[in-house]
């Protein structure tokens, strides 16, 4: 299965917190899953670290790349393709990063591994 991390599984995974769903645990470790985390992902970590919102152990520009690495999870560039797909995307909610993991998701046939009510609105697939 191809999925694609929702920033907050990103950081459970990074964490191994509980929130992590057993589902969503057994599909990331699943020697067949390739596992992709959006550069979208990483910008909302920086975005929100800057502002004081999300502490981590260590710099931002280390902590996205190290737990990436460390965990297999290769990383998904945004295309213009995708950035167009959200001018067709219903009107469910307006964060603008969850709103472009969904128009990559879709274009790029990846399922997203998330347990947001509010992107399993949309017309994608979505695991938790």
């Amino acid at each position: 299965m191809k999925l694609l991390l929702d920033t907050c599984t990103f950081l459970w995974i990074a964490a191994d917190a509980p929130q992590l769903s057993l589902r969503a645990r057994e599909l990331f470790m699943a020697p067949e899953s390739e596992v992709y985390l959006s550069a979208i992902s990483a910008w909302e970590i920086a975005v929100k670290h800057r502002l004081g919102k999300l502490p981590l152990p260590e710099p931002v520009e280390r902590f996205v790349p190290d737990v990436r690495e460390r965990h297999g999870i290769d990383s998904l560039a945004l295309d213009e393709e995708s950035t167009l797909q959200d001018a067709r995307l219903p009107a469910i909610h307006r964060d603008p990063f969850d709103r472009m993991l969904v128009s990559q998701a879709m274009m790029s046939g990846l399922t997203i591994l998330t347990p947001d009510e509010m992107i399993r609105q949309y017309p994608v697939r979505t695991v938790w």
